[in-house]
C-alpha cells in the first residue's frame, strides 16, 4: 500500500489522512495531518483555501477536492480538510420551477448555471409534469427531482464526484465483490433490526381533492397479520393520472414495507468499500450473513497502516426527499378601475 496526499500537485509529508462518504451526503470528505515545518519555525508552505488535494492510492486517485478548512499548531503540525466539488451543491441556494422535464435535464440545467463541471449524465426517462422548489440548495432540488422520478418509475439513480467531475448513474443491483469476514479482516461487528419505519398499507391521494379525487390504496396482508395495520398516507400532484397515482402507491408499498437493519463493521482497509458499494459478510456472533450495501465509510491511513469502519445495509438507502408543493397565489378577480401599478 502507497499512499500519497498531493497540495496543489505537490506530495505532502502526511501523517494521517481520514477519507469519509456518506450515501446520504453530496459529497466526499478527506482530513489529512501533516509536518508543515523543516525547521521547527517557519512552514515549509502556505497552504490556502480553495487550493486543491488529491488522495493517491497505488498511483490511482481515490479523491480530488478543495480545501475549505486547516489549522496549525506551534510545532508545525497541520490539518487541513477537502470536500470533493460536490460540495458546491450544498452551498448555493435557489427557487426555481421546473415544468415538463425529467430529473436528468434539472441536474444539468443547474450544473450549467452554477458553474459545475460534469461528466457522464444518464437520462432519467419519467417527465416531471411540474417542480416549484423554493429557497432550496441546489443538492435538494437534484434529490427532490430524482425521488419524485424514483417514486413513478422504480428506477434508483445517484450523484457521485470523480475527477472534479459530477456524475448521474443508474444504481442498479450491485454483485457484492468483496468480502468481510470475522477471523479474517473484521476487527469488531454490531447489528440491530427495526420496524419503527415499516408501513404495512399505503394510500395516496391525487386529482381534485375535494371534488374528483384519485384515490389508490394498497397493502401487504402477509405484513398486515405479522406486524399489524399501519398505513402511510401521501398527497400528490393533481395534475397526476390514476394510473401514475397507482404506481406512487405500489413504489411507495415497496420502499416502506421493509424491516430497517443496521450492521457496523470494523475491519481491515479496501479503498473499493465505500458508500454505496456491496460487499458480503460473514460475522457469526452478530448474525451478520449475506449481501449488504455500504451506507456510510471512514478510511483512516496511519502509521503505514489501512483500517476502515463502515455501517451496513440490506436496502441500498440513497438519499431521498419528497416534494411538498407550495400554495398557489390566489388571484384576485380585478374590480373595475384597478390598475397593475396600483396606488
Amino acid at each position: 500500500m502507497n499512499i500519497e496526499v498531493l497540495y496543489d500537485g505537490a506530495p505532502l509529508l502526511v501523517q494521517s489522512a481520514t477519507w469519509s462518504g456518506d450515501v446520504t451526503q453530496a459529497s466526499r470528505k478527506l482530513t489529512v495531518s501533516f509536518v508543515n515545518t523543516t525547521d521547527g519555525r517557519t512552514q515549509t508552505r502556505k497552504i490556502g483555501h480553495g487550493k486543491e488535494l488529491r488522495l493517491m492510492y497505488d498511483g490511482r486517485e481515490l479523491f480530488r477536492g478543495v480545501i475549505f478548512d486547516f489549522r496549525i499548531d506551534h510545532r508545525g503540525m497541520m490539518t487541513a480538510t477537502a470536500h470533493d466539488e460536490n460540495t458546491y451543491l450544498t452551498r448555493n441556494y435557489d427557487t426555481r420551477k421546473f415544468t415538463g422535464v425529467t430529473a436528468s435535464a434539472i441536474v444539468r440545467r443547474l450544473c450549467n448555471d452554477f458553474g459545475i463541471a460534469t461528466g457522464i449524465i444518464v437520462e432519467t426517462g419519467y417527465v416531471i409534469p411540474k417542480l416549484v422548489l423554493r429557497d432550496k440548495s441546489i443538492w435538494d432540488m437534484m434529490t427532490t427531482a430524482l425521488t419524485y422520478s424514483r417514486k413513478q418509475t422504480g428506477r434508483r439513480f445517484f450523484i457521485y464526484s470523480r475527477e472534479g467531475r459530477l456524475h448521474l448513474s443508474e444504481r442498479k443491483d450491485v454483485i457484492a465483490r468483496w468480502v468481510l469476514e470475522n477471523g479474517c479482516n473484521i476487527t469488531s461487528a454490531s447489528y440491530s433490526q427495526s420496524i419503527e419505519d415499516m408501513r404495512t398499507q399505503v394510500k395516496v391521494i391525487g386529482g381534485d381533492t375535494e371534488k374528483n379525487p384519485i384515490i389508490a390504496t394498497v397493502k401487504d396482508d402477509a405484513l398486515i397479520k405479522r406486524f399489524g395495520l399501519m398505513q402511510h398516507l401521501e398527497n400528490v400532484d393533481a395534475d397526476m393520472t390514476k394510473s401514475q397515482v397507482e404506481q406512487r402507491a405500489k413504489q411507495l408499498l415497496t420502499e416502506l414495507g421493509t424491516i430497517d437493519d443496521d450492521a457496523r463493521v470494523d475491519a481491515l482497509g479496501n479503498p473499493d468499500v465505500v458508500a454505496g458499494a456491496a460487499v458480503y459478510v460473514r460475522e457469526s456472533m452478530t448474525g451478520i450473513t449475506g449481501a449488504y450495501y455500504v451506507s456510510t465509510d471512514t478510511h483512516t491511513f496511519a502509521n503505514g497502516s489501512h483500517t476502515m469502519s463502515v455501517s451496513l445495509s440490506a436496502t441500498d438507502d440513497l438519499p431521498t426527499m419528497e416534494y411538498d408543493p407550495p400554495t398557489e397565489p390566489i388571484q384576485r378577480k380585478r374590480a373595475k378601475g384597478d390598475t397593475d401599478n396600483g396606488g
